[in-house]
């Protein structure tokens, strides 16, 4: 169940998800970026707060609406 209460004023323009790791601590995670010419792409992790998240860290990843 995505967490209700992340402010999305807070995330980076190009952030897309929210979400807690198994150690507890929550990160931003932005659309990936492919490289040109080849067939792989990445996304890296921007540390983000934690919003009061308590639960199941796998039941934490949060979508943004639109950017």
């Amino acid at each position: 169940m995505p967490h209700p209460v992340v402010d999305w004023s807070q995330a980076p323009k190009l952030a897309r998800w929210w979400a807690v790791d198994a150690d507890g601590t929550a990160h931003w995670f932005l659309a990936p970026n492919v490289q040109a010419f080849t067939t792989f792409w990445f996304s890296e992790p921007v540390p983000a707060p934690d919003f009061g998240h308590v639960g199941d860290y796998r039941e934490s990843l949060t979508e943004r609406a639109s950017i």
